[in-house]
């Protein structure tokens, strides 16, 4: 299993490993408003999940928007890591 990781940034992503390798789909600043980058970028990362892995929030609100709509129109599911006083919690949905 994989965890895709919206943005690479200083947070200490080591406790999400339990749920599998981690794959940062971007890295450093992004413009807010370049969705249709964002559309192309997340796309073309996620061409290899499966509905098995996972999306671990963090960066702007847009990019994780895009993201979960990337995999859930992929796979019909989403499932989520959240941050939680040091660890990540497993949210799974089914569309």
């Amino acid at each position: 299993m994989k965890v895709f990781i919206v943005n690479k940034s200083a947070h200490n992503f080591e406790e999400a490993k339990k749920f599998g390798e981690l794959i940062f789909m971007t890295e450093g600043r992004m413009h807010r408003y370049a969705t249709n980058d964002m559309c192309r970028i997340f796309q073309e990362v996620l061409e290899d999940s499966h509905k098995e892995d996972h999306i671990l929030l963090c960066s702007l609100n847009v990019m994780n928007a895009i993201a979960c709509s990337v995999f859930a129109h992929k796979h019909g599911t989403l499932n989520l890591l959240l941050y939680n006083e040091g660890t990540y919690i497993e949210r799974n949905h089914v569309f």
